[in-house]
């Protein structure tokens, strides 16, 4: 705030009077203004009156804010990013779970060919009549089957007919023929599987397989 003094003073010389006004520029100049009021009389013998009346001017300029300096940008500190939590899967661990054996492959089995331990020629012929067989079998005419006169029962023969070049293989079961001439009794089934019915008896080339 500012505050209001007020004091006369008696000045009687016209150089009081401007020591007075140069005490009035300085007060000024340090921020308080002095009004001087000069009173004169018509009569020079009268001491003059000055009123000096400091004031306190507010300054005009506002008061300058504190200059606040620039401070520091700081880098941005790198947040270090948290490595994903492991989630752990709801499947039990492989080593909680009981261990089976991998199954080991199975040998593949070589069917060895079957070596030939007789062959010829003779004649063939074939029968399709419903009979006992000398072996106690059911004559089935649609089996692979065929009677020799003294090979072992299941002995497997080859036969094939030399005019076509068709094979096939019969087992051994029964007894015969009787016919001169003739080694081997087919199967209707047989004997159709390398020559026609019609033709009735043959000569063929066997091979017997041990």
């Amino acid at each position: 705030m500012a505050g209001r003094h007020s004091r006369t003073r008696r000045i009687s010389s016209p150089a009081a009077i401007a020591a007075t006004a140069a005490v009035g520029v300085a007060v000024a100049v340090g921020g308080t203004v002095g009004a001087v009021r000069l009173t004169s009389g018509t009569d020079d013998s009268r001491p003059v009156a000055i009123e000096i009346s400091p004031t306190t001017v507010a300054s005009s300029t506002p008061p300058a804010s504190p200059t606040l300096s620039p401070s520091a940008s700081a880098s941005p500190t790198p947040s270090a990013t948290a490595s994903p939590t492991p989630s752990r899967s709801p499947q039990a661990a492989s080593r909680a779970k009981a261990r089976t054996a991998s199954p080991k492959p199975s040998p593949k089995k070589t069917t060895k060919a079957p070596s030939v331990v007789d062959s010829g020629s003779c004649g063939a012929s074939f029968y399709s009549e419903g009979q006992m067989t000398a072996n106690g079998e059911n004559f089935n005419p649609d089996a692979l089957t065929a009677a020799h006169k003294t090979l072992p029962f299941d002995t497997k023969v080859r036969v094939t007919n030399p005019a076509n070049g068709k094979s096939v293989t019969v087992r051994i079961n029964d007894r015969g023929p009787f016919i001169d001439g003739r080694c081997l009794d087919l199967s209707r089934t047989a004997f159709a599987s390398i020559a026609s019915l019609d033709v009735g008896a043959m000569t063929v080339r066997y091979e017997v397989l041990g």
